[in-house]
């Protein structure tokens, strides 16, 4: 399978083209590299089509991502890339032992993305569960999690309020 192809044969993405690549891509490293490579395009569509893909794969070979954790934090800086990317890639991250090198820009990432009222609520509440799970590692930005997601609380969106109240109550707080 030439994973490009696939993700850019039908006119829009579906979920059974997603998986059938993302099986795929768990077959090797090598297949996988190929999808990475195109999570990582500065194609748009293509690195849209491949995000849903990697996130998948990525859950199911978390082995598979480790070679691949370096540019999927740096995805997170990005602001040229379509939403789907940076969501599947802090999905995969609050999935994943993130390796120490790159907690502290996982976590100023997502900080930035729960504080900022215009990013999507997927990235929001996949970046409080990503934040969450470091906090088990670096007690010391709970009060400011507990902060942001108590100060946001009336202002955010349903899921946001689910996944605050969850992680609030998992704190203790």
């Amino acid at each position: 399978m030439n994973i490009k192809e696939a993700l850019l044969e039908d006119k829009t993405q579906n979920k059974a083209k997603a998986m059938q690549v993302a099986e795929y891509a768990c077959l090797s490293p090598k297949n996988f590299k190929e999808l990475m490579h195109c999570f990582l395009s500065n194609d748009y569509r293509l690195a849209q089509r491949a995000a849903w893909s990697v996130s998948w794969a990525a859950r199911k070979e978390p082995a598979m991502i480790a070679p691949h954790i370096k540019s999927l934090v740096a995805q997170l800086k990005r602001v040229d890339v379509h939403a789907a990317v940076i969501r599947n890639s802090v999905r995969v991250l609050e999935a994943i032992d993130i390796p120490e090198i790159f907690h502290g820009d996982v976590m100023n990432a997502c900080f930035k993305f729960i504080e900022s009222p215009v990013t999507p609520v997927a990235i929001k509440a996949f970046s409080l569960t990503t934040l969450f799970n470091l906090s088990k590692i670096y007690p010391e930005i709970q009060p400011e999690l507990t902060l942001i997601i108590e100060e946001r609380m009336d202002d955010e969106t349903a899921a946001f309020k689910s996944r605050g109240k969850k992680i609030l109550k998992a704190m203790g707080k």
